[in-house]
């Protein structure tokens, strides 16, 4: 599985010829939105009148809570019942691919309630909002880390050149999560990464991608 940041919560996750798409975002950000064509598109928030058309210019889109089967791609979605409103819900997903447990935590912006997070269980790669709020803030977020305890850590929705909202700077979560002063953070290209690459992984590393 090969994984591309684009900034905010919007990824690129490519398996084999497959491509899934997270959280999308417009050039109101002030980011260059992505372009490419995905089979599946995954929005952990979602408004209210909710138009979930089944196929969309990016493939099948999955907005809400269930169980969902795309090709070899098995996804659940849990909602957040605390965090949603009558105007907007928010959604977290695991999913499967490549033998591969990933976790989306979206937009959330408190730790899950115990019934969710039982099922947070032998996580492969946890994807985070690490921005700050108006997300879960960093050290509750660098708490839920430890709790779920995942193999790969994959920071989202923090600074970026060009983002045009507030949002804190990466070395502030990298500060909680080594619980000592942070240095420059050195974000990769991509993420190439196997089942297999994750068998002798006893500790949690934090990656950082580059937008």
């Amino acid at each position: 599985m090969v994984i591309t940041f684009y900034g905010e919560g919007c990824f690129k996750l490519q398996s084999g010829d497959f491509v899934i798409l997270t959280d999308p975002f417009d050039n109101k950000t002030g980011l260059t939105p992505p372009r490419f064509k995905a089979d599946l598109t995954l929005k952990t928030i979602s408004s209210f009148p909710l138009n979930n058309q089944p196929q969309t210019d990016n493939g099948q889109l999955i907005c809400g809570p269930g169980e969902y089967n795309i090709k070899d791609v098995n996804a659940v979605g849990f909602m957040l019942p605390k965090e949603s409103s009558d105007k907007f819900f928010k959604t977290l997903y695991l999913l499967e691919a490549e033998g591969l447990k990933l976790c989306f935590l979206g937009h959330l912006s408190e730790i899950p309630e115990p019934t969710i997070m039982e099922h947070l269980e032998e996580i492969d790669i946890v994807f985070v909002p690490a921005g700050g709020p108006p997300f879960i803030d960093q050290k509750s977020l660098a708490k839920l880390i430890k709790q779920i305890q995942p193999k790969v850590v994959i920071p989202s929705f923090f600074k970026i050149p060009s983002l045009k909202r507030p949002a804190d700077k990466i070395e502030k979560l990298l500060e909680e999560f080594n619980g000592q002063k942070a240095g420059r953070a050195f974000p990769q290209e991509k993420l190439t990464i196997k089942k297999k690459d994750l068998s002798n992984t006893k500790k949690t590393e934090l990656i950082i991608l580059k937008a």
